[in-house]
């Protein structure tokens, strides 16, 4: 299982992978067992930080995978919210 920690600057491996559009690299991590819902230094769940940097295939990938759709960054923005307020 994939340790599911922050690191020295609050991000977990997922939530790096996600950030920088790393499909390949999230998706090896989520088949090691990181956990779907685990929130960056921002609060964000791994759903919010994909859709937020405009990272569709990674987006897609995470709900494929059973991510929470209800799911909330840390100013309780929804994901539909962040969607739009991103032009998506």
């Amino acid at each position: 299982m994939v340790e599911s920690g922050h690191n020295i600057s609050g991000q977990t491996p997922l939530s790096w992978a996600i950030y920088n559009g790393h499909e390949a690299i999230a998706r090896l991590l989520l088949e090691k067992g990181a956990d779907l819902e685990s929130k960056d230094k921002h609060s964000y769940p791994p759903l919010s930080r994909a859709i937020y940097n405009s990272h569709e295939a990674i987006a897609k990938l995470l709900l494929e995978k059973g991510a929470d759709l209800e799911s909330k960054g840390n100013n309780s923005s929804t994901l539909l919210l962040l969607a739009i307020l991103n032009s998506h």
